[in-house]
């Protein structure tokens, strides 16, 4: 029992350093369908009514991911939510935007 749970943690420790190094290749995101004079607002959940935890001005908000299936799926692709995380600098926000305000793009 005890080999297997150094066994385990050598893993985790092996490939925690990967998971950080995801950002680059496919799976971001860039912002979309927002005049450059606004931004678009990232929610703490998939609603309009929940509080705006950052702001994405168009062209100029560092790297997002999607973190997450965007839901509803019961509803067309641009009506949908999806959880997303915001890199920008020293700064990590995590929340949803609406799907029709971002475009796939490649991670820097």
């Amino acid at each position: 029992m005890k080999r297997l749970i150094s066994a385990l943690f050598a893993v985790g420790v092996v490939m925690a350093p990967l998971s950080a190094q995801a950002t680059s290749g496919p799976g971001c995101l860039v912002v979309v369908n927002v005049p450059n004079w606004d931004v678009l607002n990232m929610r703490a959940g998939p609603s309009a009514r929940n509080p705006i935890v950052d702001h994405l001005p168009p062209g100029r908000h560092g790297i997002v991911s999607q973190s997450g299936p965007c839901i509803p799926r019961n509803v067309s692709l641009g009506a949908r939510w999806c959880p997303v995380a915001h890199y920008n600098g020293n700064r990590t926000t995590s929340g949803w935007v609406k799907r029709r305000f971002v475009s796939p793009s490649q991670c820097p």
